[in-house]
């Protein structure tokens, strides 16, 4: 049997902001649908209905809690005393690095690309990616809601992102809106399978990782003796 080392990989803060921010986004996708086009719609008076109400304040929840997890994630970037800082976001400057992982996961070769950073430099572009897509998204998001109830904290932040509302007009931030969301839900299909692929192919707890923050890597033979 192959020789393995448990290796802690993440730190609780940056497993709670994984899925806590996983969790938002899963929600906000499901009540956005339903806002933009409700489904169904139950019997009885129309004074007695409350569906779209309780969807809107479901989905401004999550989208808050967005907001907070993205703020602390970038925190954590900068602040946390373990090893997932901002430098890991720019693993893919190592150019070498970053053909040689683009012809692995292209299946042009077998030689398993080094991991210099945390990340690894196809990583580092699709997270970075990622977050600049959930900016995105959390600003248009609070422009449409802002827009709506301009009332206590909502309208204070509201205040701060009115300008983009007057540049690109409320038709445009809600069309940005629903496009960013596709851009996510494709992100989300690539990291899962990707993620089920590389544990699959390694063994070393990669999925798992995120739960109890360690993967488990294969030593050399000099290490393993």
């Amino acid at each position: 049997m192959d020789k393995r080392v448990a290796v802690k990989e993440w730190s609780i803060a940056i497993r709670l902001n994984h899925w806590i921010m996983a969790l938002s986004i899963f929600i906000l996708i499901a009540t956005g649908f339903y806002i933009a086009d409700p489904f169904t719609v139950a019997e009885g008076e129309t004074t007695e209905k409350f569906i779209m109400g309780y969807a809107r304040y479901i989905h401004l929840l999550a989208g808050f809690t967005l907001v907070f997890m993205f703020l602390w994630r970038v925190y954590l970037a900068f602040f946390s005393r373990f090893h997932a800082d901002w430098k890991d976001f720019f693993a893919w400057t190592d150019f070498r690095n970053f053909w040689k992982q683009l012809k692995f996961y292209a299946f042009f070769t077998q030689e398993k690309p080094e991991h210099k950073y945390l990340y690894g430099p196809l990583q580092s572009v699709a997270y970075g990616g990622l977050f600049a897509m959930v900016l995105v998204f959390v600003l248009t998001g609070l422009v449409l809601a802002g827009a709506e109830y301009r009332l206590g904290f909502t309208g204070i932040v509201y205040m701060g992102v009115k300008p983009l509302e007057t540049w690109l007009g409320l038709a445009t931030i809600r069309w940005i809106h629903h496009i960013f969301t596709w851009l996510v839900i494709v992100f989300i299909v690539v990291h899962v399978y990707m993620a089920f692929w590389y544990d699959v192919v390694y063994k070393e707890g990669t999925v798992s990782s995120m739960i109890g923050g360690r993967v488990y890597r294969k030593l050399e033979e000099k290490e393993a003796e």
